[in-house]
């Protein structure tokens, strides 16, 4: 009888856990776009490059186009099933190594550009840490981390997300990663695009290379000025197609 008290309470006490970081995950999908992440058609230019994501329900594809010095233009396309990169209309047969690249990077910009839509994703683990306040606002501070199966090919990176509470908008973010020595990156809101039901968010990009910072203790590096700013990210001629 003893033993099925502490089971029954183990799992209540899971559970709830479990409950308080998806209902967050929830409110802040919701309070970014919400059901309209399923089907949606968006375009908007980065970094010199265009892009064009597509999706419908658990189908998806996510285009950029570029020149190159030369004019040819360079078109990579990535969906559920494959990775396609055509010049000037011509497919390109490339090694292996050459199309993981190009994908990985697509499939980068549209998970920074979507956020926080695929964080309630199967293989998204997710803790919530504490509040914080940074800057007189209070946040829910949620670690997200990702399964090797299902988890892409950075599954080893980790995220924190810092959340409003009165908004329930992503108003910082920052991971850690493994790849070229390794590092941080934190990224504090600078410009929020309201279109149609979303809310697409351009950041300063803040970071270290080959540096050990706790994740949680970078708000604070912001906040005394110790955080090197390394560039902007802004996302422009945001446009939704029917």
């Amino acid at each position: 009888m003893k033993q099925t008290i502490i089971l029954i309470f183990l799992s209540i006490t899971l559970w709830s856990c479990s409950s308080k970081e998806d209902q967050i995950i929830r409110q802040t999908i919701s309070a970014h776009g919400g059901e309209a992440y399923k089907d949606m058609h968006v375009t908007f230019d980065f970094r010199g490059m265009h892009y064009d994501f597509t999706k419908n329900g658990g189908l998806y594809s996510y285009q950029r186009i570029q020149n190159d010095s030369l004019g040819n233009v360079i078109s990579d396309i990535l969906n559920n099933e494959t990775f396609t990169r055509t010049i000037n209309g011509e497919v390109q047969y490339l090694p292996d190594s050459m199309a993981s690249k190009y994908s990985n990077s697509v499939n980068s910009v549209a998970y920074f550009f979507m956020l926080p839509d695929g964080l309630n994703d199967p293989a998204v683990n997710k803790e919530v840490t504490g509040t914080v306040k940074i800057k007189g606002q209070s946040y829910h501070q949620l670690k997200v981390w990702f399964d090797e199966q299902g988890g892409g090919k950075d599954h080893q990176d980790i995220f924190m997300f810092w959340i409003n509470e009165k908004t329930n908008l992503i108003d910082y973010l920052a991971y850690s990663y493994e790849t070229s020595g390794g590092g941080v990156r934190f990224r504090e809101v600078i410009e929020r695009h309201q279109v149609g039901e979303f809310t697409f968010q351009d950041y300063n990009n803040y970071g270290f290379e080959d540096a050990e910072y706790l994740l949680s203790d970078l708000p604070l590096a912001l906040e005394d000025g110790s955080l090197p700013l390394l560039s902007e990210i802004r996302n422009e001629n945001i446009q939704l197609l029917k």
